[in-house]
């Protein structure tokens, strides 16, 4: 509850409108999620800035908005005339930022509940919310929602805080050096509890000596007479406290998580029983006093002293149970109700929560976050929980945000992962080192499968459990009779909830039981560009139009995807794997170093070049496994020494030019083709595995040409079965021909613009369900106002005619954004056009925004895609640089960085 009175106080902010409303209900930053009767804050983010949703939280319902002052004053006219309409309170204050972290600390300052704040590097949700639940058992006990953990979120969450509470239970997270003690300076916690150190945000850190360092923080920010609770069992912890009590004179008492016991004990953590009813564990005494020399083994005293248990699952739980067991002792709260109170604590939604999945199996959704920590934590549960006779899979994404420990903690998973799992399957390209690194240390190929997207990945799951022999169980509730136990995690940015909603027995609970489900999140996407221009790729868009495609030929013909070029500036890797997923067998690139990174990568499928293989590069082809085109005598005879010198075989494809004018044996010279064919069959080392041509106008509107090349083609088809020589696998059939002409289809075909979803021509328009993959983005990096009379970029041949707003965009001709001698005439800002005004620089361009008013730094910018209802396709784009989509998406350069 936030009331007005201590709110205006506390911020020192000033009352421009006032209505009947004297409190809120709580502090809410994001429409998509505001109830009525909040107050709603606009907060300027990194991506977006709240000021732009004023309109919609007063739509939504809002009772209140706080504003920043100087932003208020540029609201247009219209917005702040809307707004004085309106039965609102407005306050208005320097920051929001800094006026939420002034309400927190005065308000608690106010009420004065006891703080007790939770920090570590993992495990910090759990053990908030167990230690608020042994409070709750005596005490009003507020806890910080969800883990709203930094400055931003705490705040935020102690909008609900009331004068009833006793205590606050608050979780502190750190991804910069200083942020603990910031946060500490708002909160003045009495009592800290710190629950691990391990690697996590190392990117900020750079090594876990500082992380740990800032960790520690918490200890040093206490008051004189404060409490500490810490992990006794964790190295780093205890190297932390020895150096404090060597350095200081300690003024805050220190409690291990361990209970404190009789002199002449030690005691040891015992977990009894870790099952699907959660975990059971104990403290153990035993004596140290030394034995008379006649004493019996039997006189050595050992003996139970704590036992407690949870519906956690996890043996790492335990300390989560011990800490919230020796606060509450400590809080005055009798044993037996701190125990009681345990026995009620479930697991958290995305924090190893089991829940039915499809074909009676049992999922484990850990997939609110990953750490190295929390993976092995993770991957153990996930052997200690499935029986004998259920399979362990484990399905994992990227862990972020390691810096330089990034891929030795992916590897050590991978080392881990042979031990306690029975199928891998990897989602994004950090954790196909996992996979890399399982079949390293032992792991068959065969049981490791590596994706790019949520769809694939559940794909690939429920495959296997199709595989697998079904059970008696009749309900897939009954975790012990599991065809499989599958273990979801990855980073939060990962998104792996969705993969876990796809493997949902019960999928309509999903906004229940999982994370990040509110409308908020659901339209979140995070992303990893390295610079402020960057090209979004829809890998489902691939899968999808992968499928439409394999359907469309039917089961008896294959599917190899093109490659060429980036995959047409769409990233090869991650379209590879995701096509292989979706329905194709085989993959195209135009040079044998494109085949590289896809054999590094562990792609294993069939690669055929399409281009020419000089002598030189024979080996390479090789040793990469990949076919090879040929089209005379001697290449064969190259590549069969080269063969039969490596003791390997290697596969051709003979090309033949049926009227492209390209590689390939003419048709005419079909005595050289016979021969080629024939010899190619005989030669030591090679392996005849297809022949095809290639159509040259199967995208026009006049297909005569393409019939002429289908019929000289079949004739050679007809010449070499009379001769029995017929190679396995026939094709022809590139994206306009596969859509329009099936009876080239033949053995495979070998589409490459459809699978991007786009058209191969204007004759030739996709098939309904296709949808393109690849939008090209950027931001505004600054928006002024140039006046009338003056020159804009190189050779000033634009003249501004009156008082221009322009916007700079960081993009230019050295990203594929062309100068000329066409560029691409306008881009799309708050769902309009804005003209380019002026020639394309290297790295930047100028675009008139004048009537686009609410244009300021940082909004994004659309080069090719969707924005609102305007689309500015590829095809669009083509049409004013005289090319053609082809060339426009490869034209994209490489130092664009890619996401999905």
């Amino acid at each position: 509850m936030i009331y007005l009175d201590h709110l205006l106080k506390a911020t020192q902010g000033s009352l421009h409108q006032q209505s009947k409303h004297t409190h809120f209900q709580a502090f809410n930053h994001d429409t998509r999620q505001l109830t009525p009767d909040e107050l709603f804050v606009a907060v300027r983010g990194e991506r977006g800035n709240g000021h732009d949703y004023l309109l919609d939280a007063v739509r939504k319902g809002a009772a209140g908005l706080l504003i920043e002052g100087l932003v208020f004053q540029q609201l247009s006219e219209q917005t702040r005339s809307t707004l004085a309409q309106e039965d609102i309170e407005i306050i208005l204050v320097e920051d929001t930022r800094l006026a939420l972290q002034h309400y927190a600390s005065a308000i608690l300052k106010i009420w004065h509940p006891t703080v007790i704040a939770v920090t570590g590097s993992v495990g910090k949700t759990s053990t908030k919310e167990a230690i608020a639940s042994v409070l709750a058992h005596q005490f009003n006990t507020f806890r910080s929602w969800q883990n709203y953990n930094d400055m931003l979120g705490i705040p935020l969450s102690l909008g609900r805080l009331e004068a009833r509470h006793e205590y606050a239970v608050l979780e502190l997270g750190c991804d910069h050096p200083g942020e603990i003690a910031a946060l500490c300076r708002m909160l003045q916690p009495t009592i800290g509890v710190l629950t691990n150190i391990s690697p996590a945000h190392l990117q900020y850190f750079s090594s876990l000596e500082h992380l740990a360092f800032e960790l520690s923080t918490l200890l040093t920010s206490l008051p004189a007479g404060g409490h500490f609770f810490y992990n006794q069992d964790d190295p780093t912890i205890r190297a932390l406290l020895t150096q404090y009590t060597r350095d200081t004179i300690p003024a805050v008492t220190c409690h291990p998580f361990l209970p404190t016991i009789p002199k002449g004990l030690t005691s040891r953590k015992m977990v009894t029983a870790v099952n699907w009813q959660g975990i059971q564990g104990s403290i153990a005494l035993e004596d140290t006093h030394e034995q008379h020399a006649d004493a019996k083994a039997t006189d050595k005293r050992e003996h139970d002293f704590v036992k407690l248990s949870s519906q956690l699952l996890g043996e790492h739980h335990f300390d989560t149970m011990l800490a919230a067991y020796q606060i509450g002792l400590n809080r005055g709260i009798y044993p037996a109700h701190v125990e009681q109170a345990l026995t009620e604590l479930k697991p958290l939604a995305g924090r190893l929560n089991p829940l039915p999945g499809v074909r009676q199996s049992m999922l484990l959704d850990d997939s609110h976050n990953a750490t190295p920590a929390s993976m092995s934590a993770g991957l153990q549960t996930l052997n200690s929980l499935a029986a004998t006779d259920s399979q362990r899979i484990a399905i994992l994404g990227d862990m972020l945000h390691l810096g330089e420990y990034e891929e030795e903690a992916h590897r050590s998973i991978g080392r881990q992962v042979v031990e306690q799992v029975d199928y891998l399957i990897t989602r994004g390209e950090w954790a196909a080192l996992i996979a890399e690194e399982a079949q390293l240390a032992g792991m068959p190929l065969e049981r490791i499968i590596m994706t790019s997207t949520h769809e694939d990945a559940a794909q690939a799951a429920r495959r296997l459990l199709d595989a697998l022999p079904a059970t008696n169980a009749s309900t897939t509730t009954d975790k012990s009779t599991s065809t499989a136990v599958i273990l979801i995690k990855g980073s939060e940015e990962t998104r792996m909830e969705r993969v876990t909603e796809l493997l949902m027995a019960r999928p309509w609970e999903a906004s229940e039981l999982l994370v990040r489900q509110t409308p908020g999140w659901k339209k979140t996407f995070f992303m990893h560009a390295e610079r402020p221009t960057w090209v979004e790729i829809d890998l489902n868009a691939i899968g999808s139009n992968t499928r439409h495609i394999a359907s469309l030929v039917g089961p008896q013909t294959r599917v190899l995807v093109a490659l060429k070029a980036d995959a047409y500036g769409h990233g090869a890797l991650k379209v590879a794997r995701t096509v292989l997923q979706n329905g194709a067998s085989m993959l195209g690139v135009a040079t044998v170093s494109e085949a590289l990174p896809l054999r590094d990568a562990h792609i294993n499928a069939p690669i055929l070049v399409f281009g020419y293989v000089p002598r030189w590069q024979m080996r390479e082809a090789l040793r990469l496994g990949v076919s090879v085109t040929i089209y005379s005598k001697e290449e064969a005879q190259a590549l069969s020494r080269t063969a039969l010198a490596l003791n390997k075989l290697v596969k051709v494809h003979v090309k033949v030019d049926t009227g492209m004018g390209r590689l390939g044996i003419r048709y005419e010279e079909r005595a050289k083709i016979l021969e080629l064919v024939r010899e190619a069959g005989q030669l030591p080392g090679l392996e005849l595995e297809g022949i095809y041509t290639h159509f040259a106008q199967a995208d026009a509107e006049d297909q005569t040409h393409v019939h002429m090349q289908l019929a000289r083609f079949n004739e050679i088809l007809q010449v070499l079965e009379a001769e029995g020589l017929r190679p396995p696998i026939v094709h022809a059939a590139n994206s306009a021909a596969t859509l329009m002409l099936p009876e080239a289809r033949f053995d495979m075909v070998r589409p490459g613009i459809a699978i991007y979803g786009l058209e191969p021509s204007p004759n030739v328009p996709l098939p309904e369900g296709f949808r393109p993959a690849l939008s090209f983005k950027t931001q505004v990096s600054q928006v002024k106002w140039i006046p009338a009379g003056e020159g804009i970029s190189y050779g000033s041949t634009y003249i501004t005619e009156k008082p221009t707003c322009i916007a700079v965009l960081p993009v230019g001709y050295a990203d594929g954004f062309r100068r000329g001698p066409q560029n691409w005439r306008s881009v799309l800002i708050h769902g309009q056009e804005a003209p380019i005004l002026g020639r394309v620089c290297m790295d930047q361009c100028m675009v008139d925004v004048t009537h686009i008013p609410q244009t300021r730094m940082g909004d994004e910018v659309v080069l090719i895609g969707r924005q609102g209802e305007l689309i500015l396709s590829a095809e669009t784009v083509a049409e004013r640089l005289g090319s053609f989509n082809y060339e426009v998406v490869s034209g994209i350069l490489a130092r664009v960085p890619r996401v999905d």
